[in-house]
């Protein structure tokens, strides 16, 4: 194998649609978004037996991100669940809903009282983010104040969910169909200014906050890529509970996420090496609008994933940091 990776060219992120993220309040556009619903008295027990946090202990108005996980404790889908008092709803990575709705009826048992809809013709996702972010969400009527870290609320037919954990920090808005067109344009009347997926992007990486298809893939395990947090050490067991439990109760976490700060912008997917060993991968790279650098994130194995550990990725210099980069 070449020890020469090609160097990327990353798209400059819109100066004002950064401000936004860091100052002021943006809006990010979910097309791809999906909502499921199950129903019946055994939803939440359901979920509790597959997926990684306490689902059973939600009570309505609570939410809560949980990892579907493989036998061999690998991830295969992360979402929120929405808890109501008589339903679930659950929200899918962009793009995962119909794969996720599939899984899921392929595990009902027959003696489960569980039924999954889509209703992903029903809703739209915005994703409201940034310092004021809450003086825009006012001007829907919703108090952001009100609202702790993963509760809901629901005003008029909008569900606002605090998410300050997930992804950039912020709040998931589920917007029924029909009214996507008003809730926008009254928001970006209160000054949320509608963002692109480069601004998001590099935003995220800068928090150093993992996502599906980059990240949260099957190659890794919850604890690896940055969701122990997500994880319950209090509840029965799931499917690979056994090893996620082992990994922590022995210290047995090989490789986890970590940032690192670039030479040149290299391609997601790039072995990292450390004295000519391979050490892990690049997961997620962008041109930091901050550090004005390029930083990515990789998932490395230990001892090379401490703070400023010196690697390379094929010719190119890179260091290890600690995440986040930029404070939230």
């Amino acid at each position: 194998m070449s020890d020469t990776i090609s160097i990327q060219t990353l798209t400059p992120v819109d100066p004002a649609e950064y401000a936004a993220l860091t100052n002021g309040a943006a809006l990010l556009a979910r097309p791809d978004g999906g909502v499921l619903r199950l129903t019946d008295a055994d939803r939440q027990d359901f979920l509790q037996r597959m997926t990684s946090n306490n689902i059973v202990a939600l009570r309505p108005g609570q939410s809560a991100v949980t990892v579907l996980t493989s036998p061999t404790a690998r991830i295969l889908f992360v979402f929120s669940v929405i808890a109501r008092d008589e339903d679930l709803l659950l929200l899918p990575a962009p793009g995962q809903s119909q794969t996720l709705a599939r899984h899921l009826r392929g595990q009902i048992f027959f003696m489960d009282k569980v039924k999954v809809h889509d209703l992903g013709e029903e809703w739209a996702q915005l994703r409201l983010m940034g310092p004021q972010a809450a003086h825009a969400l006012a001007s829907l009527g919703q108090e952001a104040s009100s609202l702790a870290a993963n509760e809901w609320a629901t005003q008029g037919d909008l569900i606002v969910v605090a998410q300050p954990q997930y992804e950039v920090p912020g709040f998931e808005l589920l917007v029924p169909v029909a009214e996507v067109a008003s809730v926008n344009a009254t928001l970006q009347a209160a000054g949320a200014r509608a963002i692109s997926n480069d601004a998001y992007h590099a935003r995220r990486v800068e928090l150093g906050r993992p996502a599906a298809g980059a990240e949260l893939v099957e190659a890794h395990n919850p604890l690896e890529a940055g969701l122990a947090w997500a994880c319950a050490e209090n509840k029965g067991c799931y499917t690979g509970q056994e090893i996620i439990a082992r990994q922590i109760t022995y210290d047995k976490v090989t490789k986890t996420l970590v940032g690192l700060r670039l030479t040149s912008a290299v391609a997601e997917g790039s072995e990292v090496t450390a004295e000519g060993r391979a050490a892990g991968t690049i997961t997620s790279v962008a041109q930091s609008p901050a550090l004005n650098a390029p930083i990515a994130l990789a998932i490395i194995k230990r001892p090379h994933n401490a703070p400023g550990t010196a690697l390379q990725v094929g010719d190119q210099a890179a260091t290890v940091v600690a995440l986040p980069f930029v404070g939230a």
